[in-house]
């Protein structure tokens, strides 16, 4: 079976990580992240960041990671949950700025 080179990503505010992998043909996005063994690299965050996490490949979000077949040289990037709404946080803005 030949194998794919992939890379997987997660960032922090602070810190980011890219792991490359050679995975077999048929891996999935969501195993992919599996391998790539991010909760080693994070010890901070609990590892269901990394299991049940929105995932995506190169800024396109998957509505279907457990299904999504990777192809060579694809980059699955692992998203962190927003801590704040983005229209809360312009309405927030906003009422500041009318002071």
């Amino acid at each position: 079976m030949s194998r794919l080179e992939v890379e997987v990503a997660f960032a922090l505010p602070d810190r980011q990580r890219i792991v490359s992998l050679a995975v077999p043909e048929g891996t999935t996005a969501r195993q992919a992240v599996a391998l790539a063994g991010l909760e080693q690299h994070f010890p901070e965050c609990p590892p269901a960041t990394f299991a049940e996490a929105d995932l995506g490949i190169f800024g396109r979000r998957l509505r279907d990671p457990a299904g999504q077949r990777l192809r060579a040289g694809d980059r699955v990037e692992v998203y962190r949950p927003l801590e704040i709404d983005p229209k809360a946080a312009r309405a927030a803005r906003a009422a500041r700025e009318k002071r």
